[in-house]
């Protein structure tokens, strides 16, 4: 497309917003400590590497991969596993849980929009609440049927917009509202909008609702955890600073609301999709 000397096209202005979103995205996920978190939904992993139905010394990847919940799920399996992130902090935490397990597992520091793999170079490609977060969907989708050989198999966790994780954006987007015009990560968890996104990609596809289980002592104890620990709202913390009382209100009425226990602690189901593709 043709540019005015100097000023970029809006495709490039649309790049360029993207870019500077990734990288306060990067500091973001880097704050706090997401391995606490990652380590409470370490059973979502497990569960979509049997679905996946994993053969060992199949070449895996796992795209945004965060600790490596899912690639250490998969080298469990006996699997080749490479593990990618844009978050070199959060793969470092990956590679200790790995050696801890002694599980060999190649970390590698990598876009989900722009992933450092030949086309077909794994046999299965995994994502459990991570490449969700990568905004834009689009490149994401086609990087992900791209670099799986045909019928091979890709799989992916994704909270629910209408799931308690949808919601607690949604109650910390109203105290700190999101970058405009980027499409939102739970959209992912929409199963209309994952079958735009990846149904003329894949030549099987299966979207199944599921369920995950947060449990704390009390809710004040779900918003003490997510505001230390949870990079995004630990930093919507730090935005409000001295008047962040109304969001920790807001979290604790939030967890209070979706509270099932009978006991006197909390438990929170929160919705995500089961995403299972054959290319």
């Amino acid at each position: 497309m043709w540019e005015a000397p100097g000023i970029p096209s809006v495709e490039r202005m649309t790049e360029l917003v993207l870019d500077g979103l990734k990288a306060k995205q990067q500091k973001t996920w880097a704050s706090g400590d997401y391995g606490a978190v990652a380590a409470l939904i370490q059973p979502i992993a497990e569960e979509l590497v049997q679905a996946a139905d994993l053969s060992a010394g199949s070449r895996v990847l796992d795209v945004a991969a965060g600790t490596g919940n899912a690639a250490i799920a998969a080298a469990r399996c006996g699997c080749r596993v490479v593990a990618t992130d844009y978050v070199p902090e959060l793969l470092d935490r990956g590679r200790e849980r790995a050696a801890a397990e002694h599980l060999a597992i190649d970390f590698k520091v990598a876009d989900a929009e722009n992933l450092p793999c030949d086309d077909g170079e794994h046999d299965a490609v995994l994502s459990v609440v991570g490449a969700m977060f990568a905004p834009d969907q689009e490149k994401v989708a086609a990087e992900l049927v791209r670099v799986c050989r045909p019928g091979g198999t890709i799989a992916m966790a994704n909270w629910t917009p209408d799931g308690f994780i949808g919601e607690m954006f949604r109650t910390v987007g109203r105290r700190v509202p999101p970058p405009p015009g980027v499409r939102g990560p739970v959209e992912w968890g929409n199963e209309a909008r994952v079958r735009e996104l990846l149904g003329g990609r894949v030549r099987e596809l299966q979207v199944i609702p599921k369920t995950f289980v947060f449990r704390f002592t009390s809710p004040e104890h779900f918003a003490d955890y997510f505001r230390e620990h949870y990079g995004p709202t630990l930093k919507a913390f730090e935005a409000l600073g001295a008047d962040s009382k109304p969001l920790y209100d807001d979290l604790v009425e939030l967890a209070a609301r979706h509270n099932t226990a009978g006991d006197g602690t909390c438990k929170i189901p929160s919705a995500y999709l089961q995403v299972l593709a054959v290319r």
